[in-house]
C-alpha cells in the first residue's frame, strides 16, 4: 500500500470484532509511530499497551464519569452528556487494544510530537488491515492520578493520544471533506 492510499483510506473505526491484535503487530505499529518527527529530536513518546478487557471496561466507566463531572459547556456538550450517560456506551467501542501515547517530559511541543506519532500509528494500522480511532474522551481521566494508576502509567508521564485498534466489523464509510480554506501570499 502506498502512502496516498493509506492517507485517503484510513478512517476512524468505531465497531470492532473481538479478535486480539498479536504482539508482533502491536510492535510494528509502535515502530511506525516512533518514526515520526519530534521537536529537537526529543522523541518524548512512550507507549502503554492495554489489552485486558476488564481494565478497558473500568477505564471506560471511569473516563465517562470524569468527563461528565468536568465537561465545560460548548456546542456539543448536550450530545456528549447524553452519550456519556448511556450505560451501554463504551468509549473504546469494544476494541481489543488501547495504545496510550504519552510524553515522558513537560516540554512545549509534546502534544504535537505525540500527535504525529499517533498519526503514523493509525496509518500503519490501516496498512495492515486494522481499524483505529483516537479516543479523546479518555484523555482527561488518563491525566488524573487515578487514571494513571489504573492504566499503569508513571505519574510523571503526560498521556496525549489514547488510540484504539483492532479488526473492524465492517469497512468505515468515507466522509466528504470540506474544501480547504487556502490563503496564498505571493
Amino acid at each position: 500500500m502506498d502512502i496516498r492510499e493509506a492517507i485517503y483510506g484510513r478512517r476512524s473505526v468505531r465497531e470492532y470484532t473481538t479478535l486480539p491484535v498479536d504482539e508482533a503487530t502491536v510492535r510494528e505499529l509502535i515502530d511506525a509511530a516512533q518514526q515520526a518527527p519530534s521537536a529537537m529530536n526529543q522523541q518524548p513518546w512512550r507507549f502503554t499497551v492495554i489489552q485486558d478487557p476488564a481494565v478497558l471496561d473500568e477505564l471506560s466507566r471511569n473516563a465517562k464519569a470524569h468527563m461528565l463531572a468536568t465537561m465545560p459547556e460548548g456546542p456539543h456538550a448536550a450530545q456528549f452528556r447524553s452519550q456519556l450517560a448511556d450505560d451501554n456506551y463504551h468509549i473504546f467501542y469494544g476494541a481489543p487494544l488501547l495504545i496510550v501515547i504519552s510524553a515522558n517530559m513537560q516540554a512545549p511541543w509534546i502534544v504535537e510530537d505525540c500527535a504525529m506519532a499517533a498519526q503514523n500509528l493509525m496509518l500503519a494500522a490501516y496498512a495492515v488491515g486494522l481499524g483505529s480511532c483516537w479516543i479523546g474522551f479518555a484523555k482527561g481521566y488518563l491525566n488524573t492520578p487515578e487514571g494513571k494508576q489504573l492504566a499503569s502509567l508513571p505519574q510523571e508521564w503526560v498521556p496525549v493520544a489514547p488510540i484504539i485498534a483492532g479488526v473492524p466489523r465492517a469497512p468505515a464509510a468515507a466522509k466528504l471533506r470540506n474544501a480547504p480554506d487556502i490563503r496564498w501570499l505571493r
